[in-house]
């Protein structure tokens, strides 16, 4: 190794084993008395704590001007928090970017030494020693140490963009919760979008995932309305309904409620694989199964859906300077009996059409502009009162003649 090399690595490694000295904050105590039923139905196993610790601290310890530098399968064993240099935005700068390479290339040449010496059992300098004694101190235990250069991650700070869907979710929980209970699932579930979205309905994925529900096409048309004319993973309630008919077939086909919340990532067959491996045991799932496409983000899936949730249901905790929730969903919402072009809609509602279309968010361009008809079934929603008013002025046949009146004006949280 080059002499200015390794003292940049034996540098690093005395900063990470600093870093290392902080602990996760503890998980918060729930009273027992009060906890509700969904504590039972999504149980946090001891095994998965250090999973959970390490998806709070990224949701709500870490901010984006902070990288973790960790090992992919012992999540408590964090080598380094790294403030990111230059100005912080939403995205990485390309600087940004090789920075935090150059930090993850120079800790796997210190652990890559580390491990030949064990291997060896060679002796190890000062630093080597207290590097092996952080892995040793981890949930990996000694045999953490190999192989551990080829476990490296680096893993941003989430808490601005937590805190944003935190204000957000104050808009649509009420609704998203009744959906489920409606559908006689767990509430708890609203909190899915923290995991999938941050609660931003512009949410897209590199392959192919849209809306705040995260939903892919080919599954979405199982589940929604998907067609020319309407795509509802754009729709925050409807992809939530969605969700909701997912999660019921998932639990009828696992009766396992961790498993049936790692399908939404996994899917429902990859999970049943995983079942017949090890049961419904979700913590051994976690931490041993090694099926095809089960890597990091189905491993971390169930355990950053406990993080999530722990955090927004106590959320005084975790941000206490305070956080401004949204005003809750105040829409009128109908069901088309007939198919229709959104212009007519516009003008038989008398609603301006320029804010028809903001509101359904699900409407393609074509059925914007009345080119394709919206089908038979779509969801449309409506400026609050829209409803009343044609009722109040005497309307009321030519307010129910198009469509069916789903709901009317605020929904209370």
């Amino acid at each position: 190794m080059r002499p200015r090399l390794r003292g940049f690595t034996i540098l690093l490694t005395a900063l990470i084993l600093a870093a290392c000295a902080s602990s996760p904050p503890p998980p918060a105590k729930i009273n027992l008395a009060t906890a509700s039923y969904d504590d039972a139905v999504f149980p946090a196993p001891p095994e998965l704590q250090p999973q959970i610790g390490f998806w709070r601290n990224v949701y709500a310890a870490w901010g984006r001007d902070q990288v973790a530098l960790h090992d992919t399968r012992h999540l408590d064993l964090v080598y380094a928090v790294i403030a990111l240099p230059g100005e912080v935005g939403e995205s990485q700068t390309p600087e940004q970017r090789e920075f935090v390479k150059g930090q993850l290339d120079a800790l796997k040449i210190s652990l890559q030494q580390l491990e030949s010496k064990v291997a060896a059992n060679a002796p190890l300098t000062a630093e080597e020693q207290a590097l092996a004694a952080r892995i040793q101190a981890s949930s990996g235990g000694g045999q953490a140490i190999a192989d551990a250069s080829e476990r490296l991650r680096s893993q941003r700070g989430m808490r601005e963009r937590f805190k944003r869907g935190l204000e957000i979710s104050g808009r649509y929980d009420a609704v998203f919760r009744g959906v489920f209970r409606e559908a006689g699932l767990p509430e708890d579930l609203a909190y899915l979008p923290h995991v999938e979205s941050s609660f931003q309905n512009h949410a897209a994925s590199s392959v192919g995932a849209v809306g705040m529900w995260q939903f892919m096409p080919g599954t979405a048309r199982q589940f929604m309305m998907l067609n020319a004319a309407v795509d509802e993973r754009r729709d925050p309630v409807a992809s939530a309904q969605g969700a909701a008919r997912y999660l019921g077939n998932a639990y009828g086909r696992l009766n396992s409620w961790p498993l049936a919340v790692t399908s939404y990532n996994h899917g429902v067959g990859g999970m049943a694989r995983a079942q017949n491996a090890f049961g419904n045991d979700i913590a051994g799932i976690v931490r041993n199964y090694s099926g095809t496409a089960f890597g990091f983000a189905s491993r971390n899936f169930y355990t950053e859906f406990l993080a999530a949730r722990e955090i927004a249901r106590n959320p005084q905790r975790f941000f206490p300077e305070g956080v401004n929730y949204e005003q809750p969903l105040n829409l009128d919402r109908v069901r088309l009996r007939q198919a229709v072009a959104a212009p007519t809609l516009a003008s038989y509602y008398q609603v301006n059409s320029y804010e028809l279309v903001n509101l359904n968010k699900a409407w393609n361009p074509p059925a914007q502009t009345g080119r394709v008809v919206l089908p038979a079934g779509s969801m449309v929603w409506l400026p609050p009162g829209t409803v009343e008013r044609l009722v109040q002025r005497g309307m009321a046949d030519r307010a129910l003649a198009l469509a069916d009146t789903i709901s009317t004006g605020q929904i209370r949280r």
